[in-house]
């Protein structure tokens, strides 16, 4: 069955003065992409959708460019919007982004409501997933409508305990015809750890 692959986007060159969907991929978040490319999960891929947003954008050419495919891009498959506050330093981001998922129905300092952000992202692949298209498909986002996305499809309630590991590149994998999430967060660019025994 075809498995759905859900990416967010490596480090990002941070600049206070751009705002946050016009920002690209760091020199240490482009060579993380690159060596997602080596992976053996990115094979099987026949499909890449992408979110607009530039930093996405630039994660999903390197993967399109490896692959030989075309990119789809969906406007709404942006990150929660939080542009009622722009750019906050790391520790008054994450305070917020905290209430975010603990309010899911609460407009937190202006962002949109984690509730319509996760009805909204998963819409997106729903209405892309009812499209032609056979094999393996990597949606390329962001990690808090990433983290709404595989709280739905695992039915769980909102909350940030599902959230990817700080520092985004991370993906998790969903069997599209079985329904069920085979993977939570893992790195894109690191081999699956095994355990002998």
């Amino acid at each position: 069955m075809p498995i759905l692959y859900y990416v967010t986007h490596p480090q990002v060159q941070v600049d206070a003065n751009i705002p946050v969907p016009e920002w690209g991929l760091s020199d240490i978040g482009r060579a993380r992409a690159v060596a997602m490319l080596d992976r053996p999960w990115v094979g099987s891929i026949r499909r890449i959708v992408s979110s607009a947003e530039r930093k996405a954008l630039e994660t999903a050419e390197i993967l399109a460019a490896h692959l030989g495919l075309a990119i789809e891009v969906r406007e709404r498959m942006h990150e929660n919007d939080r542009s009622a506050t722009g750019f906050l330093p790391p520790p008054e981001f994450e305070a917020v982004a905290d209430q975010f998922f603990a309010n899911p129905h609460d407009s937190v300092r202006g962002w949109e409501r984690a509730i319509d952000a996760q009805h909204r992202i998963v819409s997106e692949v729903d209405t892309v997933l009812g499209t032609d298209g056979a094999g393996d498909i990597a949606f390329v986002g962001h990690g808090g409508v990433g983290t709404l996305l595989l709280l739905s499809l695992s039915s769980r309630e909102i909350s940030r305990e599902a959230d990817q590991p700080a520092g985004g590149g991370n993906y998790f994998a969903y069997d599209i015809g079985a329904r069920r999430v085979i993977h939570g967060w893992r790195p894109i660019d690191r081999p699956v750890q095994r355990r002998d025994g």
